[in-house]
């Protein structure tokens, strides 16, 4: 058990730098208007679909999905499955939309479609408040980890990595978040899939030791159904329609995804992106849960090392058991998680604040130049400010504050895909059925998270609740006051 040497500090501050290298490599056009946000069209789909992977890969994810599976079974890995159902319907009905309007924005739909300015905003609030909470916890909670494991300061780890995200996010617009979200993404993927073949070759039976656990009870549990004919509890088949309308939601709402979309109007260029963006998640979540299970199976053989808490089970592994050098480098990919998520975080809100707030409540239309001069304040300011409550919850309590913004974070994008469903897949609705549908399902959503009896309705239901409220009331609301 050798932990974090100088050797594996060196590779850390060696990797930090070279993707501030990169960022800044990206930028060194000079980006205006249109190009700031959109990119300038020589970007290949490749690299955008691996920095789709890496933006929803939050460190949330990479630290607790090998959690889940090491304490627990494989129940949650069916979330993942539910790719299988949003990539379908993105590529059915959303994406033709968007690449036939060519949207700036995901808001930019609703005041389309809605013909509402209001609505437009109203989106891009909610957005960007959710943006910007997400974005401090992600920065905080790998900090914490890598602060423990390495004896680093945790503001300082907060910090580095705000500031590095800041510069390249700010200088080089879309174009320069993307290429360095795909090396980091790519050091992710390949640094975890060397850590799950060590890890096996560690274990006494290898890869039989780990199926045959799965086979024993570590997979599904006996208390966890296939199907539950309570729709609101969990099961495998809730986990698998109710994930995937989240993440469905995600991809057709949330503007750090489409804005990934609007980078190019080729069809065949998006589906390509969705595909692979889907077979990436579900890959790297099959090797997570792998394992978190392998981990189980070596430390029934092994002591268990220090700091080894079910969220930190991983990174405490990868700090006490590879090798000097590859720790350095696995323990980068984990800091990595979150600076593509907080870069793209910085850009989608700059992006959302000037076109979807500051564009449409300005009286005088704003040149590119002033467009990108204003973004480029707000992610300066956004960043600054994500840097300060992220070590406010490092130097605090962080249990209910993350425990109560994770709850909202669920409720904000299922409301807003509900409305962006209702304008989808309805001719009828209109912009007043929108906003009462809106209202409506989010004080719905607000009283069932907080009010409703501790577990009685699942959090993976709350997408399929608020879509179909939207539905059900902004459909017949829209009728009535039409003209």
């Amino acid at each position: 058990m050798q932990g974090f040497t100088t050797i594996d500090l060196i590779i850390l501050i060696v990797y930090l730098a070279a993707v501030l290298f990169a960022g800044l490599f990206f930028s060194k056009k000079e980006m205006k208007g249109k190009e700031f946000f959109k990119g300038d069209g020589t970007i290949p789909w490749w690299v955008t679909s691996v920095s789709i992977f890496a933006t929803l890969l939050s460190p949330i994810s990479f630290l607790s999905l090998a959690g889940n599976s090491y304490a627990g079974t494989w129940i949650m890995w069916f979330a993942q499955l539910g790719m299988l159902v949003a990539i379908p319907i993105t590529i059915k009905f959303f994406l033709p939309i968007y690449s036939k309007l060519d949207i700036d924005t995901a808001y930019h739909y609703l005041e389309i479609r809605f013909g509402s300015k209001g609505l437009r905003v109203l989106g891009a609030v909610m957005f960007i408040v959710y943006q910007v909470g997400r974005m401090s916890i992600i920065m905080y909670l790998p900090s914490m980890v890598l602060s423990k494991l390495t004896g680093l300061n945790v503001n300082l780890l907060i910090i580095a990595m705000g500031v590095i995200a800041i510069i390249y996010s700010y200088t080089g617009g879309l174009k320069s978040v993307l290429w360095t979200d795909f090396i980091q993404g790519s050091v992710l993927l390949v640094g975890v899939t060397f850590a799950l073949f060590y890890l096996a070759n560690g274990i006494n039976g290898g890869f039989g030791a780990i199926f045959q656990t799965m086979g024993e009870g570590k997979f599904l549990a006996a208390d966890q159904p296939i199907f539950n004919p309570n729709i609101l509890k969990d099961s495998v088949f809730l986990l698998i329609v109710g994930a995937g309308l989240n993440t469905c939601s995600s991809y057709v709402s949330s503007q750090d995804i489409v804005q990934r979309f609007t980078t190019t109007t080729d069809m065949k260029k998006l589906n390509k992106m969705m595909l692979t963006n889907g077979a990436l998640s579900i890959f790297i979540a099959t090797v997570f849960y792998l394992i978190g299970t392998g981990l189980y199976v070596f430390y029934s053989q092994n002591a268990l090392p220090p700091a080894a808490q079910q969220d930190q089970i991983f990174a405490s592994y990868i700090a006490y058991e590879l090798p000097v050098g590859i720790t350095g480098l696995l323990l980068a990919a984990i800091y990595a998680a979150s600076q593509s998520t907080l870069s793209t975080g910085l850009n989608s809100v700059a992006t959302s604040w000037t076109l979807d707030i500051q564009e449409r409540l300005s009286k005088k239309e704003m040149s590119f130049a002033l467009q990108t001069k204003i973004a480029q304040y707000v992610s300066l300011g956004v960043g600054i400010v994500a840097i300060l409550v992220s070590m406010v919850l490092a130097n605090g309590e962080i249990k209910s504050a993350y425990e109560w913004f994770n709850g909202f974070m669920g409720l904000v994008l299922g409301v807003l895909g509900g409305t962006f469903a209702l304008g989808t897949f309805t001719k009828v609705a209109n912009a007043k059925g929108a906003y009462v549908a809106f209202f409506v399902a989010a004080v719905t959503m607000v009283c069932i998270k907080y009010m409703a009896p501790a577990g009685s309705v699942s959090i993976w239901s709350y997408s399929i609740i608020s879509i179909a409220i939207s539905l059900v009331v902004g459909i017949p609301v829209s009728m009535i006051t039409r003209k």
